[in-house]
């Protein structure tokens, strides 16, 4: 399968134009060109992509966090997103395989006497963390004992983190490493707590979702085989995650 039909087109984009919603709070996936003001990354390229395959017009609609980003897919103004895959946004949002995979991280002051990923999930322990994030979404269901803070957004964490609010930052690590450039006396705790899948995902309200997301992954499929989904990060110096299996 790698048509789409009249029926399908009018499910997937019923206003004509493919609005892609484009997540800026993750450096990884997305960002805005310092001089020329233009969405840059690799999300950026694989819906233009979709956009030659389709034969339809791309508007790019950008969103300060993966959140919002889901929001407007449950209210129907966009048509389509680039999230990391979550059984909580499932319910609302039909997702084909993952294109890449990021590391979600730890960091601390250094100063702090947490050592390892272990140390973290202890009665006292204030972790900062996107509101609306994977992270958010991941630790809300695994953290038993430590309390989690939410930050604005993920590009807030850290500038939170350093103004006194908790002893734990969680988020994307590259995120993580280039905000710690900011400031001093601080370190990454080793590994990392998750892996979060990175996927196309498109509201399951419109009536024929269900072979547009065939569709869509098997253009996924030939992307990541084909190398383009490899080029893209190497294109936007893409570190911290990897071609999804």
């Amino acid at each position: 399968m790698n048509t789409i039909n009249a029926s399908m087109l009018s499910s997937f984009a019923p206003t004509g134009t493919l609005r892609v919603g484009i997540n800026l709070g993750n450096p990884i996936l997305a960002g805005e060109n310092s001089a020329t003001r233009q969405l840059q990354g690799i999300t950026i390229d694989i819906a233009h992509e979709i956009g030659q395959r389709t034969g339809l017009p791309v508007e790019l609609i950008p969103f300060k966090t993966a959140g919002n980003t889901v929001d407007a897919v449950k209210t129907g103004d966009i048509d389509l997103v680039f999230v990391a895959i979550d059984p909580i946004r499932g319910a609302d949002i039909s997702y084909t395989p993952p294109y890449i995979q990021i590391e979600g991280a730890y960091m601390v002051k250094v100063t702090s006497p947490i050592t390892a990923n272990e140390q973290v999930d202890v009665v006292g322990n204030e972790i900062v963390v996107g509101k609306g994030s994977a992270y958010d979404l991941f630790l809300t269901r695994e953290i038993k004992k430590a309390s989690l803070l939410r930050a604005a957004s993920s590009q807030a964490v850290v500038d939170d983190f350093m103004s006194g609010k908790g002893n734990i930052a969680a988020g994307v690590k590259q995120q993580l490493e280039s905000d710690a450039k900011r400031y001093a006396g601080l370190r990454m705790l080793p590994g990392r707590f998750m892996v979060i899948n990175q996927a196309i995902g498109i509201p399951k309200a419109r009536p024929e979702y269900e072979s547009t997301t065939a569709y869509l992954s098997e253009i996924i499929s030939q992307l990541k085989q084909s190398g383009f989904v490899a080029q893209a990060m190497q294109r936007h110096q893409i570190e911290g995650a990897k071609v999804a299996e």
